[in-house]
């Protein structure tokens, strides 16, 4: 389980104690300071938690150690608690880098969601270095792009299981990124071997146990000489076995002894071979539906699925579709030349609600079709879906002014944000990377409306 952890500066004994105590009924730990020069010890690059901190402080003021943790770490989130009234200083510590402030009197409703929503924000800012880094060794591993629950959970489920080297089964509809998280594992794993891809439904199964297994010289007709095989050029890294349910049941029995033994022969010769390398496998079916009709073993099923990893489809994460769009598109038109493309809120509230059959690959390549202005032909959409998310957006006429086209795009994106937020303007500025209040402003200018705060 998670620890939230919190340091809490506050000069007022009774408030230091009263925030403490609603901050622990929160599940924090917290470490509470009567000043910022009690507090500095405990400050480092890294901290996993968040610093609630009051503006006015005997000695060095919430500013001053604002700016210091700004200069440790600047994504450090840092909510500062403000008099009631103080505008200005307010306004100073949001343009410091705070991430959030709050006046006094508050309720402890008020400090939990701040503080939680912070908490939240470090702990996906502390997840993303650890991916940078661990891309930096292998800088070919895609991304795995999303802010939906089942995209967090999968990013934490690869986090902590990648180093233990245990085998993986991946599921998941066709497109839905599976040799992504495969990439993905075998870059968290910390392993400096090679990661290899084995499409086992595109190798005839003739050559099949010689690209698995390797041979040795004069092992058939036309075998020259030794061949390493997959698996041994695998060693000290990740083998990735796509569509494991194509493979031949003649091999699945060899494959099923390399993988409990952790070794491998090559085929004609009698020297066993040492395996060290860890095995994704990846299937679009169901592989105990297969068992049940005598197209897989059983038994490889179960040694092969010793964790079970099941992809969400597109459909299930449909909050992400901006994000992936966005980033699709970007690739695109730097790779073909041609300007971004822009769409209203209401063109991408019809995507959101479309199904998607093909997932994130029918995606990736609709956004191509965007760029290249090849009329990209939309899947069936939900119109049930589509009536709640679309929000409708003024038409951007080219008579207006350019300040006025800048509004009127600006106001997109925010129901854009807002429509895949649900409406919760705290997620829908995380989201566009803006204060709260910044939002609340721009809400206000814009006169647009909002189901949830």
């Amino acid at each position: 389980m998670e620890v939230l952890q919190a340091i809490l500066i506050e000069d007022e004994a009774a408030l230091r104690l009263a925030t403490t105590q609603t901050l622990e009924l929160g599940g924090f730990e917290v470490q509470a300071c009567a000043s910022a020069e009690e507090a500095v010890p405990l400050l480092r690059a890294g901290y996993p938690g968040v610093i609630v901190t009051d503006v006015r402080l005997p000695g060095r003021s919430g500013l001053d150690l604002l700016a210091q943790i700004a200069a440790l770490d600047a994504e450090l989130p840092v909510i500062v608690v403000t008099g009631h009234g103080d505008v200005d200083m307010a306004v100073a510590a949001m343009r410091a880098g705070a991430y959030d402030f709050i006046e006094k009197p508050f309720a402890a409703e008020r400090l939990l969601e701040a503080v939680q929503r912070a908490q939240e924000r470090r702990r996906l800012v502390l997840e993303n270095r650890q991916l940078r880094t661990a891309r930096a060794l292998h800088p070919d591993t895609p991304d795995l792009i999303g802010r939906s629950a089942a995209i967090e959970q999968l990013k934490v489920m690869v986090r902590n299981i990648a180093p233990t080297g245990v085998d993986i089964l991946i599921n998941g509809q066709t497109g839905t990124g599976k040799e992504v998280v495969a990439r993905l594992l075998h870059a968290a794993s910390g392993r400096k071997g090679n990661f290899v891809a084995i499409n086992c439904g595109a190798l005839p199964e003739s050559v099949f146990e010689s690209e698995i297994f390797g041979h040795e010289a004069g092992a058939f007709t036309g075998a020259q000489k030794r061949r390493i095989g997959k698996l041994e050029y695998a060693q000290g890294g990740t083998v990735f076995l796509d569509e494991i349910e194509s493979m031949p049941l003649a091999l699945q029995v060899k494959l099923l002894r390399v993988l409990q033994e952790r070794r491998l022969e090559r085929l004609g010769g009698n020297e066993s071979v040492a395996l060290h390398c860890s095995i994704v496998a990846a299937t679009k079916v169901d592989l105990l539906q297969l068992s049940a009709q005598g197209q897989f073993r059983e038994d490889l099923y179960y040694r092969i699925g010793v964790i079970s990893i099941a992809l969400p489809r597109l459909a299930e994460r449909r909050d992400d579709i901006p994000l992936l769009l966005a980033h699709f598109v970007a690739g695109a038109a730097a790779h073909y030349g041609r300007p971004v493309p822009t769409w209203s809120a209401q063109q991408m509230a019809q995507w959101q609600a479309a199904d998607w059959p093909g997932n994130v690959r029918e995606l990736r390549n609709f956004a191509e079709r965007l760029v290249l202005g090849v009329a990209p032909a939309l899947p069936q959409l939900d119109q049930h879906r589509l009536g709640a998310l679309a929000p409708l957006a003024p038409e951007t006429s080219l008579a207006q002014s350019l300040p006025q086209q800048m509004d009127s795009h600006e106001r997109e994106l925010i129901l854009t944000a807002l429509a895949s937020a649900d409406g919760n303007v705290a997620q829908a500025a995380d989201t566009l990377m803006v204060p709260r209040k910044t939002l609340y402003d721009k809400l206000k200018k814009y006169q647009i409306g909002s189901a949830r705060k």
